[in-house]
């Protein structure tokens, strides 16, 4: 059983979040999401987030049987480039420079692992 969960707009640049994601990549939820609280940086917010919301979509797509959550792991996660808000700041001599906000949108599959 699989389920996947998807953050659009994440408003951190995606090279920002792939440190994360390569923080907790194949990992099991349980050690992910505690490794994610731990971490410094502030698009570990939107990971744990994200993970979360999928594991939570494996719960819910697959309510006639009980779900244990360490059992879960990461299957696939990886960040793609969102688009980028244009903004403008002034400088001297009446001139503008382009300030570039660049956003990211977060995948993260996980699935349950198999009895041993």
């Amino acid at each position: 059983m699989e389920a996947y969960a998807k953050a659009k707009w994440v408003g951190y640049p995606v090279n920002k979040v792939r440190l994360v994601l390569d923080l907790v990549k194949g990992k099991d939820v349980e050690s992910a999401i505690n490794i994610l609280t731990f971490t410094p940086n502030f698009a570990a917010r939107s990971v744990s987030k994200t993970i979360k919301s999928a594991v939570a979509n494996l719960i819910e797509g697959n309510r006639e049987t009980t779900i244990d959550t360490s059992r879960v792991f990461i299957d696939t996660m990886y960040a793609d480039e969102g688009p980028t808000m244009k903004r403008f700041r002034p400088r001297a001599q009446g001139r503008a420079t382009r300030i570039r906000k660049r956003t990211s949108h977060i995948f993260v599959k996980v699935k349950l692992a198999e009895k041993e």
